[in-house]
């Protein structure tokens, strides 16, 4: 990855941020959908400088990555984020230090979080009863995390998710894709 675009949330008493993270990622995941390479994937990677931060656990910087720069001109964040001008500053392309030291993997984490929703999932794949799928899942616990995570409004099925962000850090880059939410779950990007 050679550049990068910054874009800053500036949060206000009428949008906090978690408010602004969720519409400010719900565009990036449509402009990324839209500029896909292929199916499911993404020219774009996504890094969170701040991530860890005890004031907001995201910070307040979500950091682009491109090997291209005409990636990020196609991209456009500013038309995407054209509702959000107010809370939100797009810096212009940059190039990615040379000096950098270390990466990162930003990766989607999924966990099994609701039991009820499970047994419906279930009915649905193994045509059993609510009851037979719900006797399945008794002994499941619900899984406890402190990763930090954005809700999420799939436009495909109308259900809103949590969408959970696990981070890695690496002394060298791996290659690897990354998906239209700009995650990956082998290749890294720089951190600086």
């Amino acid at each position: 990855m050679k550049y990068y675009i910054d874009i800053t949330l500036l949060p206000d008493a009428e949008a906090n941020l978690g408010f602004l993270w969720q519409k400010v990622y719900q565009q990036l995941h449509l402009a990324l959908v839209e500029n896909k390479v292929s199916e499911k994937q993404s020219a774009i990677a996504v890094s969170i400088p701040d991530y860890g931060s005890k004031a907001f656990p995201l910070g307040c910087k979500l950091r682009l990555f491109a090997q291209y720069q005409e990636q990020l001109q196609q991209l456009d964040m500013g038309k995407w984020l054209k509702r959000l001008t107010d809370y939100t500053h797009v810096t212009s392309i940059k190039n990615v230090p040379v000096s950098v030291s270390q990466f990162a993997q930003f990766r989607r984490k999924q966990f099994n979080t609701n039991s009820e929703r499970l047994a419906r999932r279930r009915v649905k794949r193994k045509e059993e009863s609510l009851e037979q799928a719900l006797k399945h899942y008794a002994s499941f616990t619900d899984q406890e995390t402190h990763l930090p995570f954005i809700n999420i409004k799939s436009l495909t099925k109308g259900e809103q998710f949590r969408l959970f962000i696990e981070r890695d850090i690496f002394k060298k880059s791996e290659e690897g894709t990354f998906n239209c939410y700009g995650l990956s779950q082998g290749a890294t990007v720089p951190i600086f």
